[in-house]
C-alpha cells in the first residue's frame, strides 16, 4: 500500500481548517485540491491506502500500550542512558503521567487518522463513483475507525467521539469527552455497517484488506469486552472460512503472509526503499546484541518488549509455541548472554532495519478462544467450550483439557490466551477485561514485587525507583495528554493524575 499525504489541515487533530473555493488557488497543475480529489475509484483507493499507512505507524508502537504495561514483557535496562525513563519505560514501571510524550503521540496519531477517515467518508458520499465500488471502501474505513476507538476507549476511558469533520476551527474547542457507553455504541454501529458491505475475501493482489470476517471478529471482541456474552457467541460463530495453520510458526513467517488463520494483519513490505517496511525484530532484540539476533552487525537494537521470567514460566513443558515465540539467551562473539527476547518477528531479510513481517491483529485462534470464553461465561463449561480450547492446545502439542468447573476453565482459557497470543498486543486488554480495577491493581503489584525481587534483566547496579511497579487503581486508564488539556479547557483529566 502506498501512503498519501493527508488532505486538509488539522487543528487538535480533528478540525478541518475550512478552505473556501477562493483559497484553493491551484496554480501548480501537478497538485490537486481537495475539491478535485475523491472523484474516481483510484482516488478513493489512494485515500483509503493513506489510512492504512497511518495504521502502520500506530501499529509500530502499539506494544508500548498493549503489551508493555502487562506481566508479559519488560525491558533490557540501560544503566548508562535513562532518556527513556519518562517516556516508553514508564509503561513498564507504572509511572506514566499526563506529561508522557508517548501518550501525546498516540493521541495525535489516532485522531489524525480519524480525521482522514471522516473526511474521506464525507467526500466519498458525494462522489459519482458507482455505489458497488464505494461500499467496500466505506466498510474498510468504518472498521478502522471502530478499531481505533476500540483501542482508545480502553486506553483513556471516556474519549472525544468524532464521526464527522468540523466546519470551523473554533468548533474543536467545544469538543468534550463522550461517555464510554456512547463510544462502544459507535464502535458497534460502525462494525455492523462494515459487516453489511464488506466482502468475505479479495483477489490476491488486494490481500490484507479488511474483510467481513475481520469486522465480525472485532464486533465479537467488542461484545466480549463489554461482557455481552450471548451477542459475542452469536457474532463469533459467523466467522467462518478460516482454519488454524498446522504449524504455529506459519502465522509469523513473512513468506506465508495472510494465510488461512489470518483474519486481519497490518501489511508491511521490506527489502526495498518504498518506506513500507517493519522493524519489530530490531525494536525487540536485546540492546547490546548487535547482529547476533537481527543478522546485521553495527546496529543498536531497542531492547524493548523483553519476555519476563513470569511469561517464560507460563509455557507448559512441551509447548511447541515457546521456541517459536522467544529465546532465553543469545551468543555474541562466542559468549552466551542470558537475556531473553522475542523471535516471533525475527526472520532473515536483505536490508538492515527493513524487515518484511506483517503484524497480526486478528487470528482464528483468537476467535476460538473468545468463543470458549464467551460460552463459558454465559452458560458454563460444555463440550463445545472444551473443543474450542483444545483445538488451540492440540496445535501446540499439548494434552486436552477436560473436567474443569467454570472458574477453573476461565483460568485455563486466560492462560491459553496468554501463551497463544503472546507478544501480539493482547495481554493488557485481556487483563483489563477480566479484572476489576482493584483486582488489576493487586495483580500488577504482585507481578511487580516478583520482578523487583528477581529482575528478568540485570540492572547494572541501578536500584529501582521508589515508585517503580507501584500500581494504583487509577492506572486502569491512562491520563489524557497534558497538551490536549492545555489546548481545550473543556477536556477533563482522568482521576488520580
Amino acid at each position: 500500500m502506498k501512503k498519501i499525504t493527508a488532505i486538509g489541515t488539522i487543528l487538535f487533530c480533528l478540525a478541518q481548517f475550512s478552505c473556501k473555493d477562493d483559497m484553493l488557488v491551484t496554480t501548480d497543475p501537478t497538485r490537486i485540491g481537495s475539491d478535485l480529489f475523491y472523484k474516481t475509484e483510484t482516488q478513493l483507493l489512494q485515500a483509503l491506502n493513506g489510512v492504512y499507512g497511518q495504521l502502520q505507524t500506530i501499529t509500530t508502537s502499539a506494544y508500548i500500550f498493549q503489551e508493555f504495561p502487562s506481566d508479559n514483557t519488560t525491558l533490557d535496562f540501560n544503566p548508562l542512558d535513562r532518556g527513556g525513563a519518562a517516556g516508553w519505560e514508564a509503561f513498564e514501571f507504572s509511572t506514566v503521567n499526563q506529561g508522557n510524550g508517548e501518550i501525546a503521540n498516540v493521541w495525535n496519531q489516532y485522531y489524525s487518522m480519524m480525521y482522514n477517515i471522516n473526511y474521506t467518508l464525507e467526500k466519498m458520499a458525494g462522489s459519482s463513483v458507482d455505489a458497488a465500488v464505494k461500499a467496500p471502501i466505506e466498510g474498510q474505513l468504518k472498521f478502522i475507525r471502530a478499531y481505533a476507538y476500540f483501542n482508545l476507549v480502553q486506553y483513556f476511558g471516556d474519549v472525544v467521539l468524532v464521526t464527522k469533520t468540523l466546519d470551523k476551527p473554533d468548533a474543536a474547542f467545544d469538543l468534550t469527552r463522550s461517555p464510554q457507553t456512547e463510544v462502544w455504541a459507535q464502535i458497534e454501529k460502525d462494525l455492523k455497517e462494515a459487516v453489511a458491505v464488506l466482502p468475505a475475501s479479495y483477489p490476491t493482489s488486494q490481500a490484507g484488506r479488511v474483510t467481513k470476517g475481520a469486522a465480525l471478529s472485532l464486533l465479537g471482541k467488542t461484545y466480549l469486552t463489554q461482557k455481552k456474552y450471548a451477542d459475542a457467541v452469536t457474532t463469533l460463530k459467523q466467522v467462518t472460512g478460516y482454519t488454524l495453520n498446522p504449524l504455529y510458526a506459519d502465522n509469523f513467517n513473512p513468506a506465508k503472509k495472510n494465510g488461512p488463520e489470518s483474519i486481519f494483519e497490518i501489511q508491511f513490505q521490506g527489502g526495498n526503499d518504498l518506506g513500507e517496511w517493519s522493524s519489530f525484530a530490531y525494536t525487540f532484540a536485546p540492546r547490546l546484541s548487535a547482529g547476533a539476533v537481527t543478522g546485521f552487525a553495527n546496529t543498536t537494537p531497542g531492547g524493548r518488549n523483553i519476555p519476563t521470567n513470569d511469561m517464560i514460566a507460563a509455557y507448559e513443558p512441551g509447548d511447541l509455541r515457546k521456541d517459536v515465540s522467544l529465546k532465553t539467551s543469545y551468543t555474541l562473539n562466542g559468549t552466551v548472554v542470558n537475556i531473553p527476547y522475542i523471535i516471533k518477528f525475527t526472520y532473515p531479510h536483505t536490508i538492515t532495519g527493513r524487515t518484511d513481517n506483517n503484524w497480526p491483529v486478528l487470528r482464528y485462534a483468537d476467535v476460538l478462544l473468545m468463543l470458549a470464553e464467551s460460552i463459558n461465561e454465559a452458560t458454563g463449561p460444555s463440550a463445545e467450550v472444551f473443543d474450542y480450547l483444545n483445538q488451540v492446545r492440540k496445535r501446540a502439542g499439548l494434552a486436552a483439557v477436560a473436567g474443569l468447573d467454570k472458574v477453573a476453565l476461565r483460568d485455563a482459557i486466560m492462560k491459553e490466551r496468554r501463551v497463544e497470543l503472546a507478544f501480539e498486543n493482547h495481554r493488557w486488554f485481556d487483563l483489563r477485561r477480566t479484572k476489576t480495577p482493584a483486582e488489576l491493581t493487586a495483580f500488577m503489584n504482585a507481578y511487580g514485587a516478583k520482578e523487583k525481587a528477581k529482575p528478568t534483566v540485570d540492572r547494572g547496579g541501578i536500584a529501582f525507583n521508589a515508585l517503580d511497579y507501584v500500581y494504583t487503581d487509577n492506572e486502569y486508564y491512562l491520563p489524557i495528554p497534558a497538551p490536549q488539556i492545555l489546548i481545550s479547557s473543556k477536556l477533563t483529566q482522568n482521576p488520580g493524575y
